[in-house]
């Protein structure tokens, strides 16, 4: 479960300059508060706590958030690697965890594929369904996978893929109780043409 911060109390496992950008972020794109939660499937009172630095966003809350605001992970939580760098050396970044997900980072910033190697949570009845542009494909490396897909529940083992188009409603867990070890990447549309299906974008700021 999240952890709500009082004002003036330190979160000492916050995501570093996560909650300064998500605003700025949402005003450049031109959506109000009511309408970026909408997007992202958050209500305005828990985005809001979410810009203010009340509440930690979960993994999945990020990627969403980076899609509507047309950025990357990497680049909320300002992990900037060197420009054309194509290399990715194991222990440039420090992994990042909230909401029981843990994740390296395993590709570069500002890319239209986005590469996460992710500790998955068990999954729980609260988890989240998700449906946004792009692709996703997931590869088991340890632990085992519950993927929902629209209607359909899929067990992943160790060794077994998924490549799947993320408009279809999606919830991903751990089917094992100490978690999942997967590899993770995604598409990062840019495009407002492609948000087109996940409401009306609001075009005045808050």
């Amino acid at each position: 479960m999240e952890h709500e911060y009082l004002p003036g109390e330190p979160a000492p496992d916050a995501l570093p300059d996560v909650a300064p950008q998500l605003r700025g972020l949402r005003r450049r794109r031109g959506l109000t508060l009511e309408a970026a939660a909408q997007r992202a499937g958050l209500s305005p009172a828990h985005l809001s706590r979410l810009e203010t630095g009340r509440r930690q966003p979960s993994l999945p809350m990020l990627l969403a958030l980076a899609r509507i605001y047309g950025t990357t992970v990497s680049a909320l939580l300002g992990e900037v690697p060197p420009e054309h760098d194509p290399i990715v050396r194991a222990g440039r970044s420090e992994p990042v965890e909230a909401d029981g997900w843990v994740y390296h980072q395993a590709g570069g910033a500002g890319r239209a594929l986005q590469a996460l190697r992710v500790h998955v949570p068990h999954a729980t009845r609260a988890d989240i369904v998700r449906v946004h542009p792009g692709e996703e494909w997931i590869h088991v490396l340890h632990g085992r996978v519950r993927l929902a897909l629209g209607d359909a529940v899929h067990v992943l083992d160790p060794g077994d893929s998924a490549h799947f188009d993320s408009l279809t409603p999606h919830r991903i867990g751990a089917a094992t109780p100490d978690g999942a070890d997967v590899l993770f990447v995604h598409t990062l549309l840019q495009s407002p043409a492609a948000e087109l299906c996940l409401g009306d974008p609001g075009p005045h700021r808050r």
